[in-house]
């Protein structure tokens, strides 16, 4: 029954008085959970928060218990969120360290100018699809799109996919339309170095899910 700015407002004064464990039930469209926070704090979530989770925040850990909506890790410096349903639009906007676990799939707009920042760099997972405008902007960092789960003819990635981009990498685990992706950007095969890049990032994400990396990989 909380409004979400009280809702928030209890969490950090939470925060500031040494709590470092929060269990959040009942949550159903809350928005900006752990913004902001800059401490390394866990944050449970029962239900499916609301946009901006995440946004602006700096080592708290935030773990999902189903779907979560728009803007998740808007602009964020370090920590991690894990989502083990799907999420929505504009995931990772600007987001320049830590790490975004999505088992489902995702929306439109993901990764947009994303960046490495001060040594650290942020690293997406997706499990599912993509929609249009993947790595728009993409500057920095390291996104991930698997395809577990994908309908037999549907595409792994939406439109425009890399539009603009001039740093970073992404990884698509199966075939990209070649004109899903925007003239200037290269699409090559992954060498043996990528294989050891993604073994390393996908055994957190596969812990994480039940997974088993050699399978993801093969």
């Amino acid at each position: 029954g909380l409004h979400y700015r009280q809702l928030n407002e209890q969490i950090k004064a939470a925060v500031a008085e040494g709590e470092t464990e929060f269990d959040l039930e009942n949550v159903c469209g809350h928005r900006y959970i752990g913004s902001g926070i800059d401490k390394p704090i866990t944050l449970r979530i029962e239900g499916i928060p609301g946009n901006d989770l995440g946004a602006f925040m700096s080592g708290p850990r935030i773990y999902c218990s189903e779907n979560a909506q728009d803007g998740i890790a808007n602009t964020m410096d370090d920590g991690a969120v894990v989502v083990p349903g799907h999420a929505g639009d504009v995931l990772g906007y600007s987001m320049r360290g830590g790490r975004m676990y999505i088992r489902g799939d995702a929306g439109y707009r993901v990764g947009i100018h994303m960046k490495s920042y001060e040594g650290r760099e942020p690293v997406v997972i997706i499990g599912g699809r993509v929609r249009d405008f993947f790595g728009e902007y993409l500057a920095g960092g390291k996104l991930v799109v698997l395809g577990l789960d994908l309908p037999v003819g549907e595409p792994i990635v939406g439109r425009y996919c890399a539009t603009g981009m001039h740093g970073g990498t992404i990884y698509i685990r199966g075939e990209v339309p070649a004109d899903h992706v925007r003239k200037g950007v290269a699409v090559e095969a992954a060498t043996e170095e990528d294989t050891a890049t993604l073994k390393e990032v996908l055994t957190p994400y596969c812990a994480q899910f039940g997974l088993k990396v050699s399978e993801v990989l093969s």
